[in-house]
C-alpha cells in the first residue's frame, strides 16, 4: 500500500511527519525537492527515531542518516548541463540540441543505519552499490 503524506511549505513538515506516524508505514520514500531538502534532518531523524527505513534520490540524504538513495548521478548531470551550456554559448540554438535523460543512476546505502534499524541488507542489493556508508 502506497500512503502520501505531502508538505509544500516548511511548517507543513512537521505536520506531514505527523500524519505518517498516524499512518503507520514500513517505510519513507522522500520525494526530492526544496522544501524536504530545507527539513532534511528533521525528516532523517524521525525516520531514525520512528524506525523506518528511508530511501531518497539524491545520495546526499544518506551519509546524515538516511538509508538508502537511488537516483541520477548528479554529478554526471552537471556535466553534460556544462557541455549544452557550451554549446549554446558557442552559438547552437537550444531547439535543436538533441533531449536526453540521465543514463547513470546511484545506489547508496548506509550500513550504519541498517545496522540501528537491525535490517539485513541483501547481498545481491550490497553488491550493486556504488558506495556504502559505514
Amino acid at each position: 500500500m502506497v500512503l502520501s503524506a505531502e508538505a509544500r511549505e516548511p511548517k507543513e513538515v512537521p505536520v506531514a511527519l505527523a500524519t505518517i506516524l498516524q499512518q503507520r508505514p514500513d517505510g519513507l520514500y522522500v520525494l526530492p525537492s526544496s522544501t524536504n531538502t530545507g527539513q532534511r534532518k528533521l525528516i532523517i531523524d524521525f525516520a531514525l527515531e520512528n524506525r523506518r527505513p528511508s530511501v531518497f534520490a539524491d545520495s546526499r540524504w544518506v551519509a546524515p542518516g538516511g538509508l538508502m538513495s537511488y537516483g541520477i548521478d548528479w554529478l554526471e548531470l552537471r556535466r553534460h548541463t556544462a557541455i549544452y551550456v557550451d554549446k549554446i554559448l558557442r552559438g547552437a540554438r537550444p531547439a535543436d540540441l538533441p533531449i536526453e535523460q540521465p543514463t547513470k543512476f546511484e545506489l547508496v546505502i548506509n550500513s550504519k543505519t541498517a545496522k540501528a534499524l537491525s535490517l539485513t541488507i541483501p547481498q545481491s542489493l550490497l553488491l550493486r552499490a556504488g558506495e556504502m556508508i559505514k
